[in-house]
């Protein structure tokens, strides 16, 4: 009986895209989700930390921010994994059988950073993830059925690639990659001006970066180089980013992997096959690089995430090889209940959850806690917004008083659901390597004036001292009026609300 992959394939992407709602539904966005939420609110050809391209999903999903919610900002990554999901399982068709393409689809969504991290929350790899996949399966045309003579594969996958870049600026290994193996295995496309041609069009894709890098004297590039300009070995940093990376893919796929790398080692053919010598350039050298990068710097170990998905056909392959009957593999059935039993753990922990699991000290309570990131916004921010209400009809507070930041988290949250709610403007105040792109978005919102009374808000597991940051521009700072975060009878987190009032004296401005 023929098996219908196709079909396997709707009902999968239908089962995640409903599943990935509803989880989207229940938790309110992370610190880093609501951050590129200011991407949307003020696009630009660039941002101080990433290109723009998650700031324009956002924009689309949320239909032009009409509809603001945590579901329509995490739409965009929830469609571009589907879409990224058919990808792959093009690919491996290509590359193998629609057997391996449906294993790899598999191992892409069972995998934490492409499932779940890229695939769920809302941050420059969800719209990254789509165009690598699609430069993967452009690649994959060109390589297996010896397409290199059409000139609108390359012209498009220069776009894509351009695209990817535009999203995360890693995006241009793409090119690196598929370099490595033109040098190895197809040196005659050398001779190839399509090949020239599509990295021309990935070049003007990243014009707008360089343009507006030269406009902001290269911020971008000195914040970046800032983290990994350290020298001192630090074999601690590697074996973080290495046990991040095995957590990061689902220890489950991470095993698989490894497996299927020394069965076909063993076999003598993972460098004699040009489709597995394509994949291998396409990821172990950028894994290698992040490595050694993590020597010498603390890394995140999903900036290595996209390394691993050539890698998932490797796996896919094995897994076909050792697979007699029709059956899910079982290493396939363990890395999606580990990944099902994650999520929904996690998010009942993030609701119900009476203690915070951070820090019990009266400075910092909650400070560590993770949860505390995808809870207690909303229910803050209605508080926050009566109280503000009242403080107005009672003339204590002058009418938009703003909020005053010094850091961009907390600022996130405040601008996305605090500041909307309450129809306050933010307002930054410090230096331009904590306050990210909110010092961008100084520019547009009205600024402190003489006189100004405003608020400012220090979530207890941010910590900070307002008397310290502000008394040099307010005549006083009044003791703070708490509010409790309550998660199933339990207090995880206090709000400490501060009335500043009577503005003395203008801060500078975080940019000239």
């Amino acid at each position: 009986m023929q098996i219908n992959y196709k079909q396997r394939l709707f009902y999968l992407l239908f089962c995640t895209i409903l599943f990935k709602l509803i989880v989207a539904g229940l938790i309110e966005l992370g610190n880093d989700e609501v951050y590129y939420y200011t991407y949307a609110l003020q696009p630009d050809w660039n941002h101080f930390d990433h290109p723009p391209i998650v700031g324009i999903l956002i924009r689309l999903s949320t239909f032009n921010l009409f509809w603001l919610s945590d579901v329509s900002m995490r739409l965009g990554a929830i469609l571009s994994s589907a879409i990224a999901t058919y990808f792959i399982y093009q690919t491996g068709k290509i590359i193998s059988t629609e057997k391996t393409g449906w294993y790899a689809a598999l191992l892409y969504n069972f995998s934490v950073y492409t499932g779940i991290i890229a695939g769920l929350f809302i941050l420059p790899d969800s719209p990254q993830m789509l165009f690598w996949t699609a430069s993967m399966y452009l690649m994959s045309r060109i390589i297996c059925n010896e397409e290199d003579k059409k000139l609108w594969l390359w012209l498009l996958l220069g776009l894509v690639i351009g695209l990817a870049s535009m999203s995360k600026v890693h995006g241009l290994y793409l090119w690196a990659g598929f370099g490595l193996f033109i040098l190895i295995k197809k040196i005659k496309w050398l001779l190839n001006w399509r090949l020239y041609a599509g990295i021309v069009v990935s070049v003007i894709c990243v014009l707008p970066i360089l343009y507006w890098n030269i406009q902001n004297n290269f911020i971008t590039y000195k914040f970046h180089s800032e983290r990994v300009t350290h020298h001192e070995i630090q074999f601690d940093s590697l074996i973080r980013e290495i046990l991040g990376e095995f957590a990061y893919q689902n220890p489950v796929i991470f095993i698989l992997i490894i497996i299927s790398i020394i069965y076909f080692f063993r076999k003598k053919n993972i460098f004699s096959s040009f489709k597995n010598s394509w994949l291998l350039c396409l990821s172990v050298p950028m894994i290698f690089l992040f490595w050694v990068i993590s020597l010498f710097n603390p890394t995140l170990p999903h900036w290595s995430g996209p390394a691993y998905i050539p890698l998932f056909f490797i796996a896919a392959q094995y897994l076909e090889k050792k697979t007699i009957t029709d059956y899910l593999p079982q290493f396939i059935k363990v890395a999606a209940s580990f990944i099902l039993i994650i999520l929904i753990a996690a998010t009942i922990i993030i609701r119900v959850s009476p203690i915070n699991f951070g820090s019990q000290k009266v400075e910092n309570y909650g400070e560590y806690c993770p949860t505390l990131d995808l809870t207690g916004w909303k229910d803050f921010s209605k508080s926050f917004a009566a109280l503000v209400e009242n403080d107005i009809e009672n003339k204590r507070m002058k009418t938009h008083s703003p909020i005053i930041i010094n850091k961009w988290f907390p600022g996130g949250h405040l601008e996305f659901y605090t500041a909307r709610t309450s129809g306050l403007q933010i307002i930054g105040i410090g230096n331009i390597e904590e306050l990210h792109k909110f010092a961008w978005l100084n520019k547009t919102n009205n600024s402190l004036q003489v006189g100004d009374d405003a608020y400012c808000i220090v979530p207890s597991n941010v910590p900070s001292n307002p008397n310290e940051l502000y008394a040099q521009y307010f005549t006083t700072i009044e003791k703070p009026v708490i509010i409790d975060q309550i998660r199933n009878k339990g207090v995880v987190r206090k709000f400490y609300v501060y009335r500043m009032k009577n503005c003395k004296k203008i801060p500078d401005p975080v940019l000239p």
